[in-house]
């Protein structure tokens, strides 16, 4: 029996550690490093292998062999790592063998305070074979797991998040050209124009004279690179607008379209906001701000209390996000009973950043319940459908 999604944090099938084989990888790009409790076994074996899923079967299977030989019968098999670069496919590829696999929060795991902690695999593994056992053990708050996505599922997050990407890289070259004309004492020249590689020959400095030649050829192949990631971001929103039009009937592309309905949230928000957050089976409106990081970090020792701020403990991409989306909402929904919440606020004298969170945290908590339960949000104005 596998763990649901949105409950993580503790294990709800019994644990019988005399037929029950546990194991913890340490994953590295060089060498894994499997470490096991077998169940009739003092000793806890310790296997470094080669980046090999095959390799790691054979050592569970040598173990469970083991503990038969031990008479301890084997009837379940348990594997957990730390979440990392190697993402999600070894759970996937253990679980498709008929192995239990679990992801490991890293953040979750508690470790010593010490200004300079010893760090290694074999301390490392031990760290996680405790945690692990006390999260099988049904132990809350032990450790964390991670909920572990399809391969559509995660794959359907990497338009958004390559966009994501390009944009940032757009910016810093727009930004590097800016700069570059600004040490010539050139002002107020649009870089993002198309003509504007033509108009780069007829600039001239302050003193009089034209752009040096190797500052322009600099200049000229920024522009290029510029152009080229255009390109691309239009290709992946052309892509993104093709496959709504061709199954809008699709669960993941159904709610891209009901959120778009909402004046002021548009394509690529909406389709941010479905596959980051929106598909994932939370349990309630407390579970959607946590996992954006919207919530508050209060700080309270005898006398003293007071507010630390943004947990920041959640997805940082839907944070961000719906922060922006908070100030669009406050000028395409001036009606709004959010929007009159804000301003009511505003007025009676809090801060406009501290209560555009607040707004943010709402307004997500506000678009799960447009989604899943069809409820919608006091005020807000939709297009037609």
């Amino acid at each position: 029996m596998l763990q649901l999604k949105d409950d993580l944090s503790w294990s709800l099938v019994a644990l019988d550690q005399d037929r029950t084989l546990i194991a913890v990888v340490e994953l590295s790009l060089a060498t894994w490093l499997v470490g096991g409790v077998l169940p009739g076994i003092q000793r806890e074996p310790l296997k470094k292998l080669p980046p090999d899923p095959e390799g790691l079967l054979k050592v569970l299977h040598r173990w469970r062999e083991e503990a038969a030989k031990a008479g301890h019968k084997v009837t379940r098999i348990v594997v957990a790592f730390e979440a990392g670069r190697d993402g999600f496919w070894l759970a996937r590829w253990l679980q498709a063998r008929g192995i239990e696999a679990y992801v490991i929060h890293p953040t979750s795991v508690a470790v010593s305070r010490e200004q300079r902690r010893a760090k290694t695999d074999r301390l490392d593994i031990a760290l996680l074979k405790r945690s692990f056992l006390g999260w099988l053990r049904g132990e809350k708050k032990h450790c964390t797991m991670v909920a572990i996505p399809t391969l559509h599922e995660e794959d359907a997050k990497r338009p958004t998040r390559e966009r994501e990407q390009l944009v940032g890289k757009r910016t810093g070259i727009i930004n590097r050209m800016k700069a570059a004309l600004v040490r010539l004492g050139i002002r107020g020249f649009n870089v993002k124009l198309r003509k504007a590689q033509e108009q780069l020959a007829t600039l001239l400095t302050p003193e009089g004279h034209p752009i040096p030649t190797n500052t322009l050829a600099e200049l000229r192949r920024e522009m290029a690179h510029l152009r080229f990631i255009d390109e691309q971001i239009k290709q992946i929103e052309d892509d993104r607008l093709q496959q709504l039009k061709q199954a809008p009937q699709r669960p993941l592309n159904a709610r891209v379209l009901q959120l778009q309905r909402i004046v002021g949230v548009g394509t690529e928000t909406a389709d941010m906001l479905t596959h980051e957050v929106l598909s994932r089976d939370l349990r309630d409106h407390r579970a959607v701000a946590r996992y954006a990081g919207l919530t508050g970090s209060p700080d309270e020792s005898g006398s003293r209390r007071r507010e630390k701020g943004l947990a920041k403990a959640g997805n940082a991409r839907v944070r961000r996000g719906m922060i922006q989306l908070a100030w669009r909402f406050l000028l395409h929904q001036k009606d709004s009973a959010m929007t009159q919440w804000y301003q009511a606020s505003v007025a009676a004298g809090k801060k406009r950043k501290t209560m555009v969170v607040a707004l943010a945290r709402k307004l997500l908590i506000a678009l799960w319940r447009f989604v899943t339960m069809g409820d919608i949000p006091q005020g807000v104005v939709l297009r037609p459908a």
